[in-house]
């Protein structure tokens, strides 16, 4: 495999997950009985860029498609952050009823609607067409495709004051035609965001269930520099966001346009970075022990549970989850009887992999269970103030990453 970005022959293994099936690759119930396809899950760092990733085994087309299942509007902190978002970049940057805001991988109109509401034109551009009509219905128009190069030379030159992604970036095969396509259809006056889990927190708190083959690179802003340079943008700000247990949103322009000032965020984050050691070979060694005491952690956790005679449950049909379950190999639902998601596009399916049941969270009041397991815990504030009333009959939550922890 060679490197995604600058071409160099990869050979430094950051983290092997063994197999297992795409993650948001949902169960129905009609195909329990039909085999499901298992994909390496093996991460790369090239020791020339610095970009981590993983190959293209199973094609983004295959991942993003009709029936995709994840809805971004199901989560109401998520939410918060966007119209949040909104207001800062209005008030920062002055877009009004002349302005054209453009977001890649749009979803279902999560992000876009706050910017409507304020009369800012706005347009999406979502490979998912299951998802762009419910933002169609938002009446946000959406162009159902991948973005890049081709498709920002036809449709949108130089169209864009703003062009925004939210977890965009690291579903990217080829980042180098994504970026050149931003470069594209921006303004020459105009701002590009994107805000992406950090590398460096995904080392730092254990994250390797953030891995999954949706996700080809994982980014640190040493890697992005170089990404962006090379298409003749410039980062002129970094902001470090809590985000999906920490997240950075980046500030580019093109390298031309002398109107923006470079802020000091910029040499701050490549100096913090380089403290870490994010340019060095050391810094991704060792990751791969951390990640198998985890393992460990959790199935003698579920085992012990289990032989106790208490009841464990999830919570949430979340990517993050199905990395960890998989990995566990976790299969059927004898160490965890069932989890729960609020999306009803979710419900009523099966986890791929562990084909673990996924119910509405009302189940819970039925069955009363013990435990909990909180698999997306970037939201686990969020999830256990919304499930509190577990603890009236002495439930309690569980997180497997950074830690095993029990409270």
């Amino acid at each position: 495999m060679n490197c995604r970005h600058c071409n160099h022959h990869l050979t430094h293994v950051f983290c092997d997950l063994q197999t297992c099936p795409p993650s948001n690759a949902m169960v129905k119930s009609e195909t329990l009985n039909h085999p499901e396809t298992y994909f390496p899950l093996k991460v790369f760092v090239c020791e020339k860029c610095w970009l981590v990733q993983v190959d293209e085994i199973e094609k983004a087309e295959n991942i993003f498609n009709d029936e995709y299942t994840y809805f971004s509007s199901f989560s109401t902190s998520w939410l918060a952050h966007a119209k949040k978002y909104t207001d800062y970049m209005t008030e920062r940057f002055g877009y009004n009823q002349d302005s054209l805001v453009i977001e890649v991988a749009s979803n279902d109109g999560y992000l876009l609607q706050y910017f409507k509401e304020k009369n800012i034109p706005v347009l999406g551009i979502e490979p998912t067409a299951n998802t762009a009509k419910v933002a169609e219905e938002k009446g946000i128009k959406s162009i159902v495709d991948f973005f890049g190069e081709k498709i920002a030379k036809e449709k949108l030159a130089g169209k864009a004051d703003l062009i925004l992604g939210n977890n965009v970036l690291a579903h990217v095969p080829d980042i180098n035609d994504f970026v050149k396509g931003v470069k594209i259809a921006l303004k020459p006056n105009g701002v590009n965001t994107f805000e992406f889990p950090h590398l460096c927190k995904l080392v730092q708190f254990n994250q390797f269930d953030t891995i999954y083959h949706e996700h080809f690179s994982y980014l640190s802003f040493t890697a992005l520099k170089s990404v962006f340079e090379k298409q003749g943008l410039e980062f002129f700000d970094v902001q470090e966001l809590p985000t999906h247990g920490g997240s950075l949103r980046i500030f580019t322009k093109h390298i031309e346009d002398t109107s923006k000032e470079v802020l000091p965020t910029v040499a701050n984050m490549l100096k913090m970075e380089q403290e870490l050691g994010v340019d060095s070979l050391e810094y991704y060694k060792g990751f791969q022990e951390k990640v198998e005491n985890i393992k460990n952690d959790f199935i003698q956790f579920l085992i012990q549970s289990k032989n106790e005679g208490k009841k464990v449950v999830g919570y949430g049909a979340a990517a993050k989850g199905n990395t960890l379950l998989n990995f566990c190999g976790i299969k059927g639902n004898d160490l965890i009887e069932y989890t729960m998601d609020a999306s009803p596009f979710k419900q009523n399916k099966y986890l791929p992999g562990a084909r673990i049941p996924v119910y509405s969270p009302e189940k819970i009041k039925e069955t009363k269970p013990d435990f909990v397991v909180i698999f997306p815990w970037n939201l686990r504030e969020e999830i256990s103030n919304q499930l509190a009333f577990i603890k009236e009959w002495g439930g309690k939550f569980v997180v497997a990453i950074p830690s095993l922890e029990v409270f």
